[in-house]
């Protein structure tokens, strides 16, 4: 039988959910996806599922073993207008975290925020 001492609760501290790292990946993805797009309603769907996607995917290339991502996309038209967005969750502070970034071009605007939550 495994003692209490074989099973780490907490990553050590290179395996832990890197915000700042997070943010580059993020903010790299929506540059490269948006950048010279048109706001269209019907592309926005295809699009936020897209770039979801491909966000979760380089996080997974990260290797922060024994973490769940969760990502989310909101792509809107730029029309001057203010918006508020807000999430909640119950987490552990120790070893969960988020990262988000934005990107605006004088057509849409895109928030996309990524959650790490470590999974024990």
């Amino acid at each position: 039988m495994a003692e209490a001492a074989d099973f780490a609760l907490e990553p050590p501290f290179a395996q832990k959910f890197k915000a700042s790292r997070v943010k580059e990946i993020i903010g790299s993805v929506l540059v490269a996806r948006l950048s010279g797009q048109q706001y269209h309603a019907d592309n926005t769907s295809s699009w936020a599922r897209e770039i979801a996607d491909e966000i979760k995917n380089k996080l997974k290339e990260e290797n922060w073993s024994r973490y769940k991502y969760v990502v989310q996309v909101f792509i809107a038209e730029q029309r001057g207008e203010g918006v508020r967005l807000a999430c909640r969750g119950f987490w552990d502070p120790n070893t969960d975290n988020y990262a988000h970034d934005t990107f605006s071009n004088e057509s849409l605007f895109c928030v996309a925020t990524a959650f790490g939550v470590y999974l024990y």
